[in-house]
């Protein structure tokens, strides 16, 4: 992959150009970064020249070599020039990133961790950015891709934690996080940090949004210690299993039950372990005990209808994989057993619709594209 630094030249102001009336004194010792167009990949022109290629040059600088020892002027540069520059920046890396364009919001981020490094805000963006990738990469079933992200949002969440001016968001969006990663015992101790920070402010002087977010931080709070879900054998059974050490991970949580026979969590995370080790039946009882529960959600279903397929029941899977869907009609992974489902039912039809709906939220998804090719060669067999 071509570096981008490479296509940057550094060049001394020519006599004739027009510097902007709202810049400072050119330092004509310091030579500055200037972005070359296309049509100046085998020679540059300095007649060409342009003031927002130069701006663009500093950006990239900014954002692939944090090291270079002028950056404090050529930020003083920027900031003179376009003094709302990173208000712009954040919106169109904002943008980007929502429409999923994540390599362009990625440079943007990381020029603007270049631009001002000890932003709060843009630590905080980064972190959501790399978090909101990571589930992008695993729905798509790149894990590889998501570790590495959910590695990056870490870096970021801590970093704007560690603060000496603390964002309330920075703790809010680390809590959720953590909840991801099933590290239940760091979401409860961020969480309770961001209420503590809010604390100073009347509940009802708070506007809808951080009304809403303190309401659901504080039922968060509340949940995981009811069902005792910070207890240190939850937190390794999680780990046990993920690294692949299931009967580690299910003497662990058996213990844990042990104690909580009612945390539908649990019972989720005993079937998840039976079922990475093909014990279906077995699977089937965990994630019916964690329904029973309250865990009535989109991951437990999709997990039972697993085993239900690898048990022959078919029509039960589809049913249990509908039901998920409604809860979250945009839910990829849903889609894609969906079709799986039907493949195996014989409706082919049907199965190649759920693929391509698939596809159409998510361009990347492997497993869609692997079965959808599947099917098109299965077709061209017959």
């Amino acid at each position: 992959m071509q570096n981008p630094l490479d296509s940057v030249v550094y060049i001394t102001i020519p006599e004739n150009f027009t510097v902007p009336a709202n810049a400072f004194q050119i330092d004509v010792t310091i030579p500055l970064p200037v972005q070359k167009t296309a049509a100046m990949e085998n020679q540059f022109d300095t007649s060409s020249l342009s003031w927002e290629m130069i701006l663009a040059g500093i950006l990239t600088i900014m954002a692939y070599e944090k090291e270079n020892v002028h950056l404090p002027y050529y930020r003083s540069l920027l900031k003179a020039v376009r003094p709302d520059i990173k208000k712009e920046l954040t919106e169109a890396a904002i943008l980007k990133a929502r429409n999923e364009d994540y390599d362009i919001a990625e440079e943007i981020f990381s020029a603007l961790r270049g631009f001002d490094p000890e932003d709060v805000g843009t630590l905080v963006n980064s972190a959501l950015f790399y978090d909101e990738r990571g589930s992008s990469y695993r729905k798509s079933g790149l894990s590889e891709d998501a570790d590495a992200c959910d590695d990056q949002a870490y870096t970021y969440y801590r970093q704007a934690m560690m603060s000496e001016n603390p964002v309330p968001d920075a703790f809010f969006n680390a809590g959720f996080f953590f909840l991801k990663q099933k590290n239940f015992a760091r979401a409860k101790e961020v969480l309770e940090t961001y209420l503590s920070l809010i604390s100073s402010v009347d509940v009802k002087d708070l506007s809808e949004n951080e009304r809403y977010k303190h309401d659901r931080a504080a039922e968060i709070v509340a949940d995981i210690s009811s069902r005792n879900l910070e207890d240190e054998q939850f937190k390794a059974a999680y780990d046990f299993i993920s690294m692949g050490g299931e009967e580690k991970g299910m003497e662990q949580i058996r213990q844990f039950l042990e104690k909580n026979p009612k945390v539908w969590n649990a019972w989720f995370m005993l079937g998840w372990a039976l079922r990475r080790l093909e014990r279906w039946e077995d699977a089937k009882s965990a994630f019916n005990q964690a329904i029973a529960c309250g865990g009535e959600n989109t991951d437990t279903f999709n997990e039972l209808a697993i085993c239900l397929l690898e048990l022959g029941e078919i029509e039960e899977a589809k049913k249990l994989l509908l039901r998920a869907l409604s809860l979250e009609p945009d839910n990829t992974k849903i889609m894609s057993n969906l079709g799986y489902v039907s493949m195996k039912s014989g409706d082919i039809a049907q199965a190649r619709k759920f693929f391509l709906a698939v596809l159409e939220f998510d361009p990347d998804d492997v497993l869609a594209k692997q079965l959808l090719e599947q099917l098109e060669s299965d077709s061209v067999d017959l």
